[in-house]
């Protein structure tokens, strides 16, 4: 239990649905959903599209998304890849001829939006109310506009540069990012939405809002087509599982980094992580060599499905335990690991669980702050700049080519207990998720915390050559760090966000949400 002189968050219990996210209004109108007749699915898109309102600078439906979820009543836990591809005319070597890395900020960096095609087909699989229900908050609140927040305001201000053109006028207020409290609108994707809520996916890979897209792409040198947009498709495919202190860790497969999470964590097995200090430098090392080496892993092999051959090989127990052998408990290692991607931080993570326990666990991103920093010019669709997670080097897997996926920093994840489901999560952040991934799950096994006190523990996050280490760790153990070879940093904002709702064996939920962030839990 947390101790009550002192600033916190109590959990929130609840017996007939929950919503944990990162806005509050985005929290209760997935309950209103709840409590209207919508099941868990209803309530998590409703949900996340409103989100794109709420927090522009982190997703919107120019974006993709991954899901987990379970059916009503079920303890299978099924998944949806809701990512898109690279256009068919994209050109590797016109690419490279460019530079050595796919430029942002440009139309060359906008993979096709997968998410509002992965909405549409989950409604329709799995929901119960329709996307005309469920689209109507958002539509309303895209009109009516929302009062910004104040992490939301934190991060759109040093976001501002990432927009251009078209998008500069739709995103920021006389040339500035809002200050909390100022209505942002968004009327033109509220139209976009209204199509989609009468036509379904149409309304949106076909017809207007596809021809506005594609114009404004190709009219900054992208090689989109009406084609690219009207063959968009998600995937139903399969989890991915591990296993750590007793729990089953269920992760969605590449193109994500999942599978990284799961090496991390198979790593961490073979470390006394439970008699650390859990706040102190030890775990804090150990984490950042695991850290190092998973994510080399994942930039030499994580991929378009269609394309990675080393998964097995990513999540086998035996190539975690030659990794952690090259681990010093003294010394950190150098911290040259390359990322496939650019480094950003921008993602929304919503869970939900309804009264017949369909489980819902929904990330969704545009990739950097503002994605491509471009929209369309007719209806302001913010374009995310995945195709940035691609590599232009020759032969990798994650090469960029036509068609492709790119491979994905989001993540939604799944614990279960005794073949039960126990709790869906998810950690935001950007590279940060894996990393974070595992801190949750050894936070909740190694040291028993709440789902509420696993998120608020304080984190650190080795990345590139730097670790970062957040104001709540003590000073003695940053000089710790410091000693043991890490280049100890305080970065610029708290590490990333976390949502979770635990299922008691008696049927309360229990749900936790980042103080980090501007959200809530609600339940009912």
């Amino acid at each position: 239990m947390r101790d009550f002189h002192k600033p916190g968050r109590s959990a929130v219990y609840a017996t007939n649905g929950m919503c944990a996210t990162s806005h509050p209004l985005a929290a209760k109108t997935a309950v209103q959903i709840l409590e209207a007749g919508g099941n868990a699915m209803d309530a998590a898109i409703a949900g996340a599209v409103l989100l794109g309102f709420c927090e522009p600078q982190m997703t919107g439906i120019g974006g993709d998304c991954f899901v987990l979820f379970t059916p009503p009543g079920s303890d299978e836990v099924k998944a949806l890849n809701g990512s898109g591809r690279a256009p068919a005319g994209i050109d590797a070597d016109a690419l490279r001829a460019k530079g050595d890395v796919i430029a942002p900020y440009s139309a060359d960096a906008v993979s096709i939006p997968g998410a509002v095609d992965a909405f549409c087909k989950l409604s329709k699989d799995w929901g119960k109310i329709g996307l005309k229900s469920i689209l109507a908050p958002a539509i309303h609140y895209a009109e009516a506009g929302i009062p910004v927040a104040e992490r939301v305001a934190s991060d759109w201000a040093q976001a501002t540069d990432n927009l251009s053109g078209h998008a500069r006028d739709l995103f920021l207020m006389n040339g500035a990012a809002p200050t909390p409290g100022q209505i942002f609108r968004a009327p033109g994707q509220a139209k976009v939405l209204r199509e989609i809520a009468m036509e379904g996916r149409a309304g949106f890979y076909e017809g207007e809002v596809a021809e506005d897209m594609v114009n404004s792409l190709r009219a900054l040198g992208g090689t989109h087509t009406l084609d690219d947009f009207a063959n968009t498709a998600c995937d139903y495919t399969d989890p991915i599982m591990g296993d750590y202190g007793g729990l089953d860790l269920y992760e969605h497969p590449p193109n994500g980094q999942g599978a990284t999470a799961i090496l991390l964590l198979n790593m961490l097995k073979h470390f006394d992580i439970a008699s650390m200090d859990p706040w102190g430098a030890e775990r804090a090392h150990i984490e950042a060599e695991v850290t190092k080496l998973a994510y080399d892993a994942r930039n030499r092999f994580l991929a378009d499905p269609a394309h990675m051959t080393k998964l097995d090989h990513m999540t086998s127990p035996e190539t975690a335990e030659k990794l952690a052998a090259l681990i010093d408990s003294k010394k950190a290692m150098p911290g040259n690991v390359p990322g496939a991607e650019a480094v950003h931080k921008d993602t929304i993570y919503i869970t939900v669980v309804d009264k017949d326990r369909m489980c819902v666990s929904l990330i969704y991103s545009v990739f950097h702050s503002f994605g491509a920093g471009i929209a369309s010019d007719k209806f302001g669709v913010l374009f995310q700049n995945r195709g940035a997670g691609f590599t232009l080097e020759q032969g990798h897997a994650n090469e960029v080519g036509p068609g492709k996926r790119p491979m994905h920093t989001i993540i939604p994840a799944m614990l279960k207990k005794n073949g039960k489901v126990h709790m869906p999560f998810g950690v935001m952040g950007g590279q940060y998720q894996s990393a974070g991934h595992g801190r949750f799950v050894t936070n909740v096994t190694d040291f028993g915390l709440s789902p509420q006190a696993a998120i608020d523990a304080p984190r650190s996050f080795a990345e590139g050559d730097v670790l970062n280490v957040e104001t709540s760790y003590s000073d003695t153990v940053r000089a710790e760090l410091a000693a043991l070879g890490h280049d100890v940093q305080t970065p610029a904002t708290a590490i990333g966000g976390a949502q979770a709702i635990m299922i008691h064996d008696d049927g309360v939920l229990e749900a936790g949400s980042d103080p980090r962030k501007d959200g809530c839990a609600v339940g009912y």
